[in-house]
């Protein structure tokens, strides 16, 4: 059984007691989807309450951490390793506001300008994906590998979901060359899920630090690559991130590069 350090043990309680209320508040949005601007409203209103209490609860245990999170603002850190909590509180909202089960929780401890830590919580099949640097990533209690697949053709890859030119070439590009793509609509999950050898690798561009902070260093603890799409680890300079297991992830640059 994996020993979980005090860090991750703060990240996991504030996941969970965010997650009540996103739990509760899921259940009520199937009654509102013949509302035509309902369920998206409803949603906002869930995340906001789930950012208010993750900050709450964050602050509270490391009062000198910086805080970094979506639709709020920066709070510079005070602590002597300028760490930062990096923090999506509803990871697959459209998914939640459609009453779609597959929307997390998620957070990130950053560390002089280094991921070390990292929660995505899955509250709907009770499934906290942790990772922290050096330890290695797990699934509740069970160690996380990527999968062993080996060949692109064997491979089911997750996608995004923009639109353009631009993005439906490379998007053909990747039908070609692997098995199956899933458009699952969490970044968070779909980075936990390449940790967890559930699919292969992952393909996201316009992606934001929040959205896949604590999936980076899952991948990577796992045994996988987690890069831009050219395979540099400057992930957000030009808005990409490409993950997936050993035997492949050069493959996929090359498709994306072709």
């Amino acid at each position: 059984m994996a020993t979980r350090t005090a860090i991750i043990n703060v990240m996991a309680k504030a996941c969970y007691k965010a997650s009540r209320n996103l739990l509760r508040d899921f259940g009520e949005v199937e009654q509102l989807q013949t509302s035509r601007k309902g369920p998206e409203d409803f949603a906002k209103t869930a995340n906001d309450a789930s950012r208010r209490k993750l900050l709450d609860e964050l602050t509270f245990a490391r009062p000198d951490y910086g805080l970094m999170a979506k639709g709020a603002e920066i709070s510079k850190s005070q602590d002597p390793k300028n760490r930062i909590w990096i923090v999506d509180s509803l990871n697959g909202s459209k998914n939640f506001s459609h009453g779609i089960p597959h929307w997390a929780v998620s957070i990130a401890l950053e560390e002089d300008q280094q991921i070390v830590a990292g929660v995505v919580y899955d509250a709907t099949r009770d499934e906290l994906f942790w990772s922290e640097k050096g330890i290695g990533a797990y699934l509740n209690d069970t160690r996380l590998r990527v999968s062993e697949r080996r060949h692109l053709s064997d491979c089911c890859l997750g996608v995004g979901h923009l639109g353009g030119d631009k993005y439906l070439s490379t998007l053909d590009k990747l039908f070609n060359a692997v098995n199956s793509t899933r458009n699952f609509g969490s970044e968070a999950l779909d980075l936990a899920y390449v940790a967890a050898g559930r699919i292969d690798g992952v393909w996201q561009n316009d992606i934001k630090l929040w959205e896949i902070a604590a999936g980076i260093l899952m991948v990577r603890e796992a045994g996988g690559y987690s890069t831009d799409a050219s395979g540099k680890t400057a992930i957000l300079k030009d808005g990409n991130i490409l993950s997936a297991n050993t035997n492949v992830h050069q493959e996929l640059v090359k498709t994306l590069k072709s």
